[in-house]
C-alpha cells in the first residue's frame, strides 16, 4: 500500500485529517438519528458508548498490562476525568443538537481549546497568554454571526438559547477534562488514560440510562442502530486512535491545527446531508472562531 511508504510527517497529517473528519461528522449522526425516531438524547449517548466498548475493551486491557498498579489518586483522577469527557460533555452535547442546528454546535464546541487555556489559568496554576484576550474575542464574535444565523431560522429564541446553553456546557467540561488530562496523562500515560478514562465514560452512559429509561427504549427503528453504529465506529473510536496516533508523529499542536478544519466540515456536512442552509452568517463565524483557535495554538 502507498501509505506505507510515507514519512511519519505526512502519516501523521493523512491521520489528523482523517480525525477532523471523523469528529465532524459526530453531529450529523445524532441530527439523522433524531431525524429517524424520537429517540430520547442519553438512549442514544448509550447505544454510541454501548456499541464503541468491545473497542475499549480491548484497548483498557492492552493498557492495564502496560504499567505499574494505579494509586487511589489516580483511580480518582481517572473517574473524575472520564465523567466529565466522553459522559457530561456528550450527554449536554447530545441534548443542544436537540434544539440548534449541527453547523452551529461545531462552531459552540469547537471554543474548547479558549476554554482550555482559560480552565488552566483559573484552577492549574497556568501562566496567561495574552494571546487569549483576541483569541477569546475573534471565537465569540464567530459564534454571535451563526447564532444570529439559527435565530432568524427558527424563529424561537428560547429553543436556540436552550440548545446554545447545553452545547457550550459541553465545551466547558470538555475544556475540564482537556486541561485535567495533560495532568493524567504524566502520571497514568497517555494510552491508559485514553482507554481508560473512555471505560469509566462508557459505564457512567450505561448506569445514566438505566436509572432513567425503561430497557424498552433500546427498541429503535433500523437506522437509529446503523446511525449509532457509525457514530460509534467513525466518529468515536476511529478518531480517538487517529488522533492519538498524528499527536505522536507530528506533535499536539499541529493535530490541534488541523483540527480546526472540524467546523468547516460540519457545515459542509450539514448542508449537504440535513439540508441545513448555508448563509455568510456562518462561514463568516467559522473563519473566526478558526482564527480565535490558530491564535492559542500557533508557536509565539
Amino acid at each position: 500500500m502507498p501509505w506505507k511508504n510515507w514519512s511519519a510527517e505526512r502519516l501523521g497529517i493523512a491521520l489528523a485529517l482523517l480525525a477532523a473528519f471523523g469528529f465532524s461528522l459526530k453531529a450529523i449522526f445524532v441530527k439523522l438519528a433524531y431525524a429517524a425516531a424520537p429517540v430520547e438524547a442519553i438512549t442514544l449517548l448509550a447505544l454510541r458508548m454501548a456499541l464503541s466498548l468491545p473497542f475499549f475493551l480491548v484497548a483498557g486491557l492492552a493498557a492495564w498490562r502496560s504499567g505499574e498498579p494505579l494509586s487511589r489518586r489516580d483511580w480518582g483522577l481517572l473517574v473524575v476525568l472520564g465523567l466529565l469527557g466522553y459522559y457530561a460533555s456528550s450527554m449536554l452535547d447530545f441534548l443542544g443538537l436537540q434544539y440548534i442546528s449541527a453547523g452551529l454546535e461545531r462552531l459552540i464546541l469547537f471554543t474548547y481549546p479558549t476554554l482550555t487555556i482559560v480552565v488552566g489559568v483559573l484552577f492549574l496554576g497556568k501562566q496567561f497568554d495574552q494571546r487569549l484576550i483576541p483569541a477569546l474575542l475573534l471565537s465569540y464574535a464567530g459564534i454571535g454571526l451563526a447564532f444570529a444565523h439559527d435565530l432568524q431560522l427558527a424563529g424561537d429564541t428560547r429553543s436556540v438559547l436552550i440548545g446554545a446553553a447545553f452545547v457550550f456546557g459541553s465545551a466547558l467540561t470538555y475544556a475540564g477534562y482537556s486541561a485535567g488530562a495533560e495532568v493524567a496523562v504524566h502520571r497514568i500515560g497517555s494510552a491508559r488514560f485514553s482507554a481508560l478514562g473512555l471505560l469509566v465514560s462508557t459505564a457512567a452512559a450505561q448506569i445514566h440510562f438505566l436509572l432513567s429509561e425503561p430497557l424498552e427504549a433500546l427498541i429503535q427503528p433500523w437506522p437509529v442502530y446503523a446511525y449509532g453504529a457509525g457514530m460509534a465506529l467513525f466518529s468515536t473510536v476511529l478518531p480517538v486512535f487517529w488522533q492519538s496516533a498524528a499527536i505522536r508523529r507530528i506533535g499536539s499542536a499541529r493535530t490541534v491545527l488541523i483540527g480546526t478544519l472540524g467546523p468547516m466540515l460540519t457545515l459542509f456536512f450539514s448542508w449537504t446531508l440535513l439540508d441545513e442552509p448555508l448563509s455568510a452568517h456562518q462561514l463568516g463565524g467559522a473563519a473566526l472562531v478558526v482564527g480565535g483557535v490558530l491564535l492559542v495554538t500557533r508557536k509565539k
